[in-house]
């Protein structure tokens, strides 16, 4: 993804480049945007766009998670300094709203899952400075994903957050890897990202394809219906045909008795 802070680890101190802050009243201004753009390419950005919809709509019914992406996230109460903005994030037991910041403090608790699209500028940041931000911050799970599948060790990686340091999240045997926050197995799907739901054994999918697929069966349903009208119009028309025959047939065998009875008779 674009470089949106460039983070200074000195042992415990980890701070974003100082930016002027305007503050109005003296209240404390928590800018809603960096003014970096949202993906360095067009592939991050549609790996990132089709991740938000996905999980979107896979806890679209779950009023206490928090879906989003791309927001500033303040995790000192009181410095606007310390700030970063996750690519994509999801967090449990906060409930769904419209937020322009995420403020630790305010939320009570940090984001559960975060996943940074790693790019040419961000590789080496997204493995160091930002995996031990978000581990002091106490994010449970942190992943990393390649769209370009150039920068990273492996295209996928996952870490989860044990006794303070994260620890990587071994790669299962379809190579995919589990996040037990999500309880989603992330895997390669073809150029793209994708995540499957193991107890369903079912891809997750964004409402586009969930509608494109709808459309499919929809029409595939309405191809056999017309094809069973059809076969049953052909059908109605065999009868008829079998009918007229019969009749016809009837008809022929009254003439032919009447002609042997006028015969008899003679």
């Amino acid at each position: 993804m674009a470089n949106k802070e460039v983070i200074e680890v000195t042992g415990s101190n980890i701070s974003t480049p100082r930016i002027r802050y305007a503050p109005t009243n003296g209240a404390i201004i928590y800018p809603e945007s960096d003014g970096k753009p949202m993906a360095e390419t067009e592939r991050h950005r549609d790996a990132l766009m089709d991740v938000l919809l996905i999980l979107i709509e896979a806890f679209k019914d779950k009023p206490d998670v928090c879906v989003s992406g791309n927001m500033m996230m303040y995790y000192v109460e009181g410095d606007p300094h310390k700030s970063i903005s996750p690519d994509v994030f999801v967090s449990f037991g906060i409930g769904k709203k419209q937020r322009r910041t995420y403020r630790v403090w305010e939320e009570g608790k940090p984001p559960d899952f975060v996943l940074e699209f790693s790019s040419q500028k961000t590789h080496r940041t997204d493995q160091k400075e930002k995996k031990l931000l978000y581990a002091l911050i106490g994010v449970r799970e942190y992943f990393l994903y390649d769209p370009e599948r150039q920068y990273l060790p492996t295209p996928l990686m996952g870490f989860r957050l044990v006794e303070g340091e994260y620890v990587p999240i071994p790669m299962g045997p379809d190579g995919g890897v589990m996040s037990a926050t999500l309880d989603l197995e992330l895997r390669l799907r073809g150029k793209t990202l994708g995540f499957y739901d193991k107890v369903s054994s079912e891809w997750l999918e964004t409402p586009a394809d969930i509608a494109e697929a709808r459309a499919d069966e929809e029409a595939a349903r309405a191809d056999e219906e017309a094809a069973r009208a059809d076969e049953e119009a052909a059908r109605a028309d065999q009868e008829t045909e079998m009918r007229k025959q019969a009749e016809a047939e009837a008809a022929r065998l009254r003439e032919e008795l009447e002609r042997l009875k006028a015969q008899n008779t003679s």
